[in-house]
């Protein structure tokens, strides 16, 4: 199968989840997935206020596409969509989404899933909890927990 269609992109502005869906449908495509990361309010009991991701721009569109690269030798993905939001984010704002077009929706979910799953791993994007009692923490690739180190989104 040829390599997917794919976008990768890092932005500043607020995630269109509609336009990402349509980058990845496609006649061949029998299934499409969407996984939306967004800014949760309560985060292992405390409240979250807001969220300011950082990240190593070439690096993590480098990374992105590698796995993008991998995860196509696992699954017959048709197109990719992965946005990942940088900067400062409310509540409730859409922080990543992630978009995988096959021809069955086994594939789809797993894909997607995984793709996710070694987004928050590997990719240096990283993410400053700021909590409603004024302090803030930040978060690193690999755990995803405060005080560890995880990245990504909220979700």
């Amino acid at each position: 199968m040829p390599s997917p269609q794919r976008t990768v992109e890092l932005t500043q502005t607020a995630i269109d989840h509609t336009a990402v869906v349509e980058k990845v449908r496609s006649h061949q495509a029998g299934a499409v997935v969407l996984f939306l990361g967004t800014v949760r309010e309560l985060t292992a009991g405390k409240r979250t206020e807001s969220l300011d991701y950082e990240a190593y721009p070439e690096m993590a569109v480098k990374q992105i596409n590698q796995l993008l690269d991998e995860a196509q030798t696992r699954w017959a993905i048709i197109h990719a969509a992965v946005v990942h939001r940088v900067g400062h984010l409310e509540l409730g704002d859409i922080a990543v989404a992630v978009a995988v077009s096959t021809p069955h929706r086994k594939d789809a979910f797993e894909a997607g899933q995984w793709v996710m799953d070694r987004i928050k791993e590997v990719v240096p994007i990283w993410k400053k909890e700021h909590w409603a009692d004024g302090s803030t923490e930040w978060v690193h690739p690999e755990s995803g927990r405060p005080g560890a180190a995880g990245n990504g989104t909220s979700g």
